[in-house]
């Protein structure tokens, strides 16, 4: 008679504990022997001969089974030839279509976009003195008392570090505004140069802070925590990071500022990034196959809703930044495929993590108990999903309200209602942003699981 160890609807068919003798653990309770009497020696048994036509199958060694976030799983095991020659038919025309659409939307032989407005040439600067008074022109003097209604300016004295005027000082004015940046003497800042006399301090304008250094210090920072925790495949995250990065900047962006469609753009740009970053982070197997699967028919979902719901809206994606963007371009661009583009490059992070977690959790079902079929294996790993998916959609919510942080805060100056404030044109983005990139979270968790199920048990028990 068997007995389980624990409830079927909590652990799923994962494991059996029988109540034959062999199977018993120490410290099983037996029936009472009577006291002084001796144990019965087991009588000598021949090891027995399979039978004729039947083969004995070999039992799995026990493994460990539970939900770990962590993606640092060792390398997956060759699948089986059947199993890569349908991964084989449906990824190969997929990456086919993105490289394709890389090259046709690339601008190839056009010049570079450059604004339309002067944006000078940057030179580093050092401040060494800071004075508060009265906003005086150079060569202008104070004659009594300054109206009341006077706004004062900060005149800042500064040492040209590089650039024309390398060693050269200067004196530059600022009103002070509540939106002015405090300079301090001592503080490293970044100057305009419009190209005009070095001499002359109209040539310069502070525009802001240097942060090379802290920057640069904090990338190796967290460089270093990757690779002592991920080791080898922490470096190769890293290396998959930086190609990411470069297909950003040198496909991403100036195909759009090209006057591409922003939206077959980051489609194009997030099934680059989805191929490298997985096979170069996860090894090129099954297991991660089936993550870029799962990655992209989610990423289809969300481009999808996104596009419904932005035109039932009706957001043309115009926010402040987007129509400065247009202005210095000088001519138009498609701000609501603009607004669809980061929506679908946005998702592609989080969507990585969910799937990579979801095919593993299933693979590592399937190594651990390889009678199990695939209803089974996509009711357990789903199991596990549904603790994964609660904190991924956290994370994406939570990202996208710290971007939105300063516009929610100056919305609701406004004092004109929640309902108002919601379907004002910056904030009704990021809530199409937040939740269309949530549905296809939550959707990646059943679409990757039962992908995985039906490949995974597909897999011979030597190929796990």
């Amino acid at each position: 008679m068997n007995r389980r160890d624990l409830s079927d609807d909590d652990t799923g068919p994962i494991r059996r504990v029988t109540d034959t003798p062999s199977d018993r653990s120490p410290g099983t309770s037996r029936s009472p022997r009577p006291e002084g009497a001796r144990r019965p020696r087991p009588p000598a048994q021949r090891p027995r001969q399979a039978e004729p036509g039947r083969r004995r199958a070999a039992e799995p060694k026990p493994e460990p089974v539970g939900h770990g976030h962590a993606h640092g799983h060792g390398p997956a095991a060759p699948a089986s030839r059947r199993v890569r020659l349908l991964l084989m038919w449906l990824l190969i025309p997929l990456a086919v279509a993105t490289v394709a659409g890389m090259i046709l939307l690339y601008p190839w032989g056009k010049d570079p976009a450059k604004s339309v407005f002067p944006q000078g040439v940057p030179v580093n600067a050092t401040v060494t003195g800071t004075i508060t008074g009265p906003c005086l022109a150079e060569g202008q003097v104070q004659v009594g008392e300054p109206p009341p209604d006077a706004k004062p300016c900060l005149t800042s004295a500064l040492t040209m570090t590089d650039g024309p005027g390398t060693g050269k000082s200067l004196k530059l004015t600022l009103p002070i505004e509540p939106s002015t940046p405090r300079f301090a003497a001592g503080d490293k800042v970044v100057l305009s140069y419009n190209g005009g006399d070095v001499a002359n301090p109209a040539s310069f304008q502070i525009v802001d802070f240097q942060r090379g250094i802290p920057l640069l210090l904090l990338a190796g920072l967290f460089a270093l925590a990757v690779i002592v925790l991920g080791r080898w495949q922490g470096l190769a995250a890293l290396i998959a990071l930086g190609l990411s990065f470069l297909v950003l900047a040198l496909f991403v962006l100036p195909s759009i500022l090209a006057g591409e469609s922003p939206l077959l753009v980051a489609i194009a740009g997030a099934g680059a990034i989805m191929f490298v970053a997985l096979y170069l982070t996860h090894g090129l197997s099954a297991r991660t196959s089936v993550a870029v699967l799962g990655t992209l028919v989610s990423l289809v979902l969300i481009g999808v809703l996104s596009a419904i719901f932005s035109a039932a809206a009706s957001l043309t994606g115009l926010d402040d930044s987007t129509s400065q963007l247009i202005g210095s371009l000088g001519h138009g661009i498609d701000a609501r495929g603009l607004l669809l583009a980061g929506v679908v490059i946005g998702a592609l992070g989080v969507l990585d993590d969910v799937t990579v977690t979801q095919t593993s959790a299933v693979w590592e079902l399937r190594r651990a108990n390889p009678s199990l079929g695939w209803r089974e294996l996509y009711g357990a790993g789903l199991r596990i999903g549904r603790d994964h998916v609660g904190s991924a959609v956290n994370t994406l919510v939570m990202a996208y309200a710290g971007a939105a942080l300063p516009v929610l805060l100056y919305t609701s100056l406004s004092g004109v209602g929640l309902g108002s404030i919601l379907g004002a044109e910056s904030i009704a983005q990021e809530i199409v942003r937040t939740l269309a990139g949530s549905v296809g979270i939550v959707a990646a968790v059943p679409v990757t699981t039962v992908l995985a199920a039906l490949i995974a048990s597909r897999e011979p028990q030597e190929s796990l």
